[in-house]
């Protein structure tokens, strides 16, 4: 009988037939692994709606080429806006950053600028700009209209300031002497300061000739001027004069201020007149609380300093006072008032106005003080007035609603009626009672003294004193009268002065001739010439 043994294998073999799977298996990480790696980035961007755009058809762009295609069209969370999920191409990952801007392009037409009339053919597609901030940023927000200006061209950006609209929308030009350097990009109203802002870019390289002093203003629509020799009529151009536009200039003597920044904000006049007019960009800002009467005070009336104007009046608080429920308590009135440095010739820089702040500041602790006064006697206008006073009690800055505030103090007619009151209570204030006293005491001392007089004048002796001082006085009179120039002991007297004077002047000529010629008494004055003989003929 033979043995037989047992063969003991340690496991299991991998048989021919997995090796298929495994290749399988393989190839198809390969293909997600070359997938993600050549696959372009999937962004999200909100749009307000959906107009002109399909999913898997409306193509993408950058620069007309087709780089992406919209892949996916949705609601939003909230339901205001439509989300489109746009496939990108591997090739512009790097160009999707943060500031990266999207909008679709579509026939438009806006002021003179008219786009997208190949989207009439061809249909709407998204085209986009990109920006220069961070890398990775998947989710955007689409413009409402194509930028004006390319991310990153080189130029200036500004925003103007106005409390109402203009003739300007996005689009329009910016000019400088008629010839167009820029255009406005944007406009929205802000309703933190109720602005509207208006967003300029000035092209590379005109924003050289914008700095510190220039002033801007709508260009469009027609001036017209009425002077000694008729009517002047102008406008800025043709295209202007259609569609609207922003002009800028330095007013008429005005030195070349400091050179302007990205970001800058400058205020939109609604002409070049207006501009002109009130040339300043930089002042502040302070708050006057008056206790007098504020009839006749107007938006816009002057403030003065000794004459000369520091800036205007920009109106009475009466929103701010009845939203601080301070009516009703008797409290003084709100009014903004708003000073220039530049009206003083010191120039029209921030560092100024911060200058002008410490001058303010330090005059009220000198007695500057805040007053209405009468501008116009038959309109009854009023303005504010700066000046220093003495006697007031001394005050320091206050503060109102964030902003500085300038102490009041009655002026005009207000002040003259305070002072007559002051006066009144000095009077008032006298011992007045003390005073009559004394003066009747006076008056009662007076009537005794001319009583003991008038008994004296009374009496038997002082009467006969009388009558001889009156027989003295008439004899004088008599003896006078007998010594005046028609009587005859005057008319004696002045004869024999007469005479004297004659024998006197005879005497003096009788002196002289003895003085010039001793022998005059015995010898003739004149003796007479010895006769000559004639000589025989």
């Amino acid at each position: 009988m033979t043995e037989t043994s047992a063969e003991v294998r340690s496991g299991r073999r991998l048989t021919p037939i997995w090796i298929l799977p495994l290749v399988a298996l393989a190839m198809g990480a390969w293909a997600v692994v070359y997938t993600l790696a050549n696959e372009g980035p999937e962004v999200q961007v909100r749009f307000a709606s959906a107009a002109g755009l399909t999913a898997g058809k409306t193509k993408v762009k950058f620069r007309e080429l087709e780089v992406g295609v919209v892949k996916e069209l949705r609601l939003s969370e909230d339901q205001q806006a439509v989300i489109g999920v746009l496939e990108m191409d591997r090739g512009i990952r790097d160009l999707l950053r943060e500031d990266t801007r999207f909008w679709v392009v579509r026939a438009r037409v806006s002021g003179a600028n008219v786009s997208g009339l190949e989207t009439l053919l061809s249909g709407a597609y998204i085209e986009f700009a990109p920006g220069d901030g961070k890398r990775g940023a998947t989710k955007y927000v689409a413009l409402d209209a194509p930028p004006q200006t390319p991310v990153g061209a080189p130029g200036l950006r500004l925003t103007l300031l106005s409390s109402r609209t203009h003739s300007v929308s996005a689009g329009d030009p910016v000019l400088y002497h008629g010839y167009t350097v820029g255009c406005v990009e944007s406009l929205e109203f802000n309703l933190d300061d109720r602005n509207i802002r208006y967003q300029v870019f000035i092209d590379e390289p005109y924003h050289e000739l914008v700095d510190s002093s220039v002033r801007f203003w709508d260009a469009g629509g027609i001036t017209l001027k009425a002077g000694a020799e008729g009517f002047e009529f102008s406008t800025t151009s043709l295209e202007t004069l259609l569609i609207g536009g922003v002009a800028f200039d330095r007013p008429p003597g005005f030195d070349r201020g400091l050179p302007a920044a990205d970001g800058d904000q400058f205020r939109l006049y609604s002409s070049q007149a207006k501009s002109e007019q009130d040339p300043y960009r930089h002042g502040k800002y302070y708050v006057v609380e008056f206790t007098q009467s504020l009839r006749g005070l107007q938006s816009g009336a002057p403030v003065e300093y000794r004459g000369i104007q520091l800036g205007y009046v920009v109106k009475i608080m009466l929103e701010e006072m009845m939203a601080a429920d301070i009516h009703g308590s008797g409290a003084p009135i709100p009014v903004m008032i708003y000073l220039e440095p530049g009206r003083l010739q010191a120039g029209d820089t921030p560092e100024m106005v911060e200058t002008l702040h410490q001058s303010v500041a330090e005059g009220i602790g000198l007695g500057l003080r805040a007053s209405l006064s009468t501008g116009n006697l038959l309109t009854g206008a009023l303005y504010v007035n700066l000046e220093y006073y003495e006697n007031l009690p001394s005050e320091e800055m206050g503060e109102y609603n964030g902003f500085p505030v300038i102490p009041a103090t009655a002026g005009g007619f207000a002040r003259i009626g305070q002072q007559v009151s002051e006066l009144l209570d000095k009077v008032n204030g006298l011992a007045l009672d003390e005073t009559v006293d004394n003066a009747n005491a006076s008056l009662a001392q007076l009537s005794g003294t001319l009583e003991a007089l008038r008994n004296i004048l009374e009496q038997n002796d002082t009467q006969a004193l009388t009558a001889e001082l009156r027989n003295l006085l008439q004899e004088l009179q008599a003896l006078t009268a007998g010594m005046g120039p028609d009587s005859a002991l005057y008319q004696s007297l002045d004869a024999s002065l007469r005479e004297l004077n004659e024998t006197l002047s005879n005497l003096s000529a009788l002196t002289g001739t003895l003085s010039a010629k001793p022998n005059a008494v015995v010898m003739p004055a004149n003796i007479p010439d010895d006769p000559v003989p004639e000589a025989p003929r």
